[in-house]
């Protein structure tokens, strides 16, 4: 705007700076209230009138106060709404209090409830639910209004919708947006809505882009100062969520930026050593605030520019010094003769372009090419102490090389250069005939010893920076390597989906689990997704390096998480039982767990069966801990498979020879003899069977968990 003129071409400044329409409307309609308010009495805000300090100590000293509450304002005393707006019950509340209200509601704001208000249909906010602006609109919804700032938000509101019973009623949606959002959030959230309606019954959007025009504007005019300036500078409170969105976005476009509230956060030393200073501000950023930085700036960049003692010294030392050899130095003809071209190059000793230096068309000679104060670009090739420096012209492709280097810098692109030497800190690089340097630090995406080994190599970097008056460019391989895993894992995340199944390495264990590279990103083997089995470390079926098929699954982009599954890639062991197993069948199995009233024998992952302890052996079995052991391999038959509840019954004793036929009537005998005396033992087993039931049920339980 032309009221803050900066008195310095260095300094551009956005158009829209200053206080937008509805900010500037609510703080006039203050300050006239307090003018005409009694000697006295105080005026009051409900919220801070803008989000900025400075206005607001400004505003104090007009006697305008903020409060938080009606009941902190004498009943009869007068209340502003601010420009953020307030849901239809302050109103009501306002009236039984007995305070006198004065609406500085945005007009742009006001439509909005009005919208809602009129509307039967769901209505949802674009926009973050801690915002005042909201929280007013909310409060002007006939029912609960739904809030999202994001597309998993509002996939996580239409879950909960469903899931609550909504999705039988009609699915149409209200969408409005808070006043200052960027358009990008708005698109997201409805590109949202569409997609879970793809998944889902699908929703009827009723959209009103109720996002300010001048936000929009003040935005772009921030992006377009951005990309333009080698420093930005956003003004603004740091409560001021628009401020806030200017400085995201001045970010993403310039790689210096500043937040400042007010001078004292200027970081002079830093804007001194840039060219071109783009300046955006906040709506509710006061006037005062802009001119006071803006000066500062002016004045510091001024003086930055006055010839010191010190810069006439420097000019002298340049005079002295002898470009090196590698240099790219830029002279005027001072003679031209048959063999050479004599340079002066504002040095001790003239530049000598000799003929085989100079790229020349068939038949053309040098008194062709070059005239006396024609200026030269050209690269010192040697320096002697006698005579003088000796350039090559040929060798000025250079200028296209450093065109190609600014542009790759400019746009972020990728450069391939040659490891050529080590140097102290890093190694030189060259790209055509332009060396750089690379950093140790920025040489791999992980610590590097020595940099002998990487000399000879061929490698893309990104160039970090580039000072062509001093012809140095850094380049940086780490920062490559950094963008292409960047791009592998967004390529994978955008492939992959749940469900997928996916050749992963195993590369480490945690004792919950293993971790498995899918290609490039690490995804969570949970111990309990390995086998259909009991683990108690992956370490028993996995191995480091191991290539195995896994499946996708869950998927968190937002945590960068991914589950992962093994065992899915088999049938749960009982989906297919009739398929291996049946009654009478006798397996081999190994006994996993030993209890007072049976064994566990695994007969594979995922499938054990109970051998009860009479089941053990043809005779009684006092301690089953004589007769198995946790490990051992036996056979068994198979007695019963019960598929509703999962239980399996095995017998050891039925897969034993019986024993032998003479000792069977020597053990009966006495039986036979006492019949009288015997019955009570006869009995005990009968009065014994209920304690064996119990853990037998038990024991069914275990089996079937």
């Amino acid at each position: 705007m032309e009221h803050f003129n900066t008195g310095n071409n260095r300094i551009k400044v956005a158009e829209s700076a200053g206080f937008c329409f509805g900010v500037k409307r609510a703080v006039g309609m203050a300050e006239e209230v307090a003018a005409k308010a009694p000697e006295g009495r105080t005026v009051y805000t409900m919220g801070p009138l803008i989000h900025n300090q400075t206005a607001i100590e400004e505003l104090e000293q007009k006697n305008i106060y903020q409060i938080d509450h009606l009941q902190q304002a004498e009943p009869g005393s007068t209340v502003i709404i601010r420009s953020h707006g307030a849901g239809r019950a302050f109103y009501e509340q306002a009236k039984a209090y007995g305070v006198e209200l004065v609406d500085a509601t945005c007009p742009f704001v006001e439509k909005i409830h009005k919208l809602v208000a009129e509307t039967d249909r769901q209505v949802l906010i674009v926009g973050n639910r801690d915002h005042p602006e909201v929280q007013g609109i909310a409060g002007w919804c006939k029912g609960e209004a739904l809030i999202a700032d994001s597309k998993e938000a509002v996939q996580k509101l239409l879950q909960e919708r469903d899931a609550s019973g909504h999705e039988q009623e009609r699915r149409a949606l209200f969408v409005v947006a808070q006043t200052t959002i960027r358009q990008a959030m708005l698109e997201e959230v409805l590109t949202a809505i569409d997609g879970y309606g793809k998944t889902h019954a699908p929703y009827e959007v009723e959209l009103h882009n109720t996002i300010c025009s001048a936000t929009s504007k003040r935005q772009e005019e921030c992006r377009a100062l951005a990309e333009k300036c080698d420093a930005m500078v956003v003004i603004g409170d740091q409560h001021s969520s628009n401020s806030r969105k200017l400085f995201e976005i001045a970010k993403k476009y310039c790689n210096r930026c500043f937040f400042v509230e007010k001078t004292t956060d200027l970081p002079l030393q830093e804007i001194l050593n840039c060219n071109k200073i783009g300046v955006a501000t906040g709506a509710s950023t006061p006037d005062s605030t802009i001119k006071e930085v803006i000066a500062n700036m002016s004045d510091a960049t001024l003086e930055n520019k006055e010839l010191t003692m010190d810069d006439l010294m420097e000019d002298i030392d340049k005079s002295l010094r002898l470009p090196r050899s590698g240099e790219i130095v830029t002279g005027k003809v001072h003679q031209v003769n048959e063999n050479e071209v004599i340079v002066n190059l504002g040095c001790k000793k003239d530049g000598i372009l000799p003929i085989g230096e100079v790229s020349l068309e068939e038949g053309q000679t040098l008194a062709d090419v070059f005239k006396a104060d024609d200026e030269v670009q050209a690269k010192v090739i040697k320096t002697d102490d006698d005579g003088g420096l000796l350039l090559s012209k040929k060798k000025l492709e250079i200028s296209a090389n450093w065109n190609d280097i600014v542009k790759a810098y400019e746009d972020k692109t990728n450069l391939e250069v040659k490891v050529t030497r080590t140097v102290n800190g890093g190694v030189i690089a060259e790209y055509k005939e332009v060396s750089g340097f690379i950093p140790l630090s920025q040489l791999s995406d992980h610590y590097v010893e020595n940099a002998e080994e990487f000399v000879g190599q061929t490698m893309e970097v990104k160039v970090s920076r580039v000072d062509q008056r001093r012809n140095r460019a850094v380049f940086s391989h780490k920062m490559f390597l950094a963008e292409e895993k960047e791009k592998l894992i967004a390529e994978i995340w955008e492939k992959l989906n749940e469900g997928d199944v996916v050749e992963g390495t195993v590369m480490r264990f945690t004792d919950y689990g293993a971790f498995v590279d899918i290609g490039g990103i690490d995804g969570l083997l949970h111990i309990s997704e390995i086998s259909w089995g009991k683990l108690k470390h992956p370490q028993e079926v996995l191995s480091i390096g191991q290539k195995i098929n896994v499946k996708v699954l869950s998927m968190n982009a937002e945590k960068g998480k991914i589950s992962l599954g093994l065992k899915q890639n088999t049938p749960e062991p009982w989906t297919v039982i009739d398929e291996k197993y049946e009654v009478g069948q006798v397996i081999e199995g190994k006994v996993v767990q030993i209890k007072e009233y049976g064994a566990f024998v695994e007969l594979e992952p995922g499938l054990d069966g109970l051998v009860h302890i009479s089941e053990v052996a043809h005779k009684r079995v006092g301690n089953i801990n004589d007769e198995l052991e946790v490990g051992q391999i036996v056979n068994a038959k198979i007695l019963e498979i019960d598929k509703d509840r999962r239980r399996i019954s095995l017998s050891i004793r039925e897969t034993l020879d019986a024993p032998g036929a003479e000792e069977a009537p020597a053990e009966e005998a006495p039986a036979a003899e006492e019949p009288a005396e015997e019955a009570p033992v006869a009995e005990a087993p009968v009065e014994e069977a209920p304690a064996e039931e119990a853990p037998a049920e038990e024991a069914a339980e275990e089996q079937a968990e």
